[in-house]
């Protein structure tokens, strides 16, 4: 079932809760990949139902980046929803979730301005707080999967949730990769073939890092390291990062905590991220 108002959201939400299933929501932007399809297959062992919400939303993008360009695939995300039998699909347009004379946000802090994706991107954790809210709040789950390899996305989302006692449970869902270890994500599309065949430097880097670190290494020579490897093919890097895994607090050393190692390069116009565990 697929709908694209509120009220009739409302009535499917009913219709699925009649016999007081679960539900898990599966947020997304669309041009959905094996990552995404992950993730419902994640929320159809969590949960008794499956809504998947495919919204391109604007607050999250500034006006240099690419919200008029980022992939639309509508027929063939129906497709593979369709495929993983998805009770529903909540497709909104931008009027109905910010109608005229909308004039509330919300601003995060705590993981949101960890000086990650937040320096680049100022305006992005706000647009992406006040529509994952707004989506909590419309579908009411009882879960909702995201990907890790947004992971300040992850901790951002699950801070509001605990925060503001939303009543979700947020699961983070590993991500998945390609088999040279790109991480899935919509905007591969965008790489040209040389810069395809040079993405896969990200992954190599992080877990070169990891294991220097595993190893003793300082962390200072760890990112260096792994900063130098990405630079050298082609990338300009934003950050290399080692931070804790739950606060994302820069750390000395391994012993700090759980440990995770964050990248963001841009290669010719294509913006990556990535991460993993130590």
């Amino acid at each position: 079932m697929i709908v694209r108002t509120i009220p009739a959201l409302r009535r499917a939400l009913d219709s699925l809760r009649a016999r007081k299933a679960t539900t898990a929501l599966v947020p997304t932007m669309g041009a959905l990949h094996d990552g995404h399809v992950s993730l419902v297959r994640l929320a159809r062992r969590r949960a008794a139902k499956v809504v998947v919400s495919i919204f391109v939303n604007p607050t999250q993008f500034a006006p240099s980046e690419d919200f008029g360009s980022y992939p639309r695939t509508w027929k063939a995300d129906v497709a593979k929803l369709a495929a993983e039998n998805v009770d529903l699909i909540w497709n909104p347009d931008v009027r109905t979730m910010y109608p005229a004379g909308f004039a509330t946000r919300i601003l995060p802090k705590g993981p949101a301005v960890a000086g990650l994706e937040d320096r680049f991107r100022p305006h992005f954790f706000g647009g992406v707080a006040t529509v994952v809210g707004k989506l909590f709040t419309q579908v009411r789950p009882d879960f909702a999967i995201f990907g890790e390899k947004d992971f300040q996305q992850l901790r951002v989302v699950t801070r509001m949730a605990g925060d503001l006692d939303l009543g979700v449970k947020v699961i983070g869902s590993r991500t998945v990769r390609e088999r040279d270890g790109l991480a899935m994500s919509s905007r591969n599309v965008y790489l040209a073939p040389e810069e395809r065949r040079a993405a896969p430097v990200l992954y190599r880097a992080m877990k070169q890092a990891a294991g220097r670190l595993r190893a003793g290494d300082d962390v200072a020579a760890a990112i260096a390291g792994g900063a130098e490897l990405i630079a050298g093919a082609g990338f300009a890097l934003d950050y290399f990062e080692v931070r804790h895994a739950e606060t994302l607090a820069p750390v000395a050393s391994v012993e700090d905590g759980p440990i995770r190692i964050l990248v963001a390069a841009k290669i010719g116009t294509t913006r990556l991220i990535d991460n993993i565990a130590v």
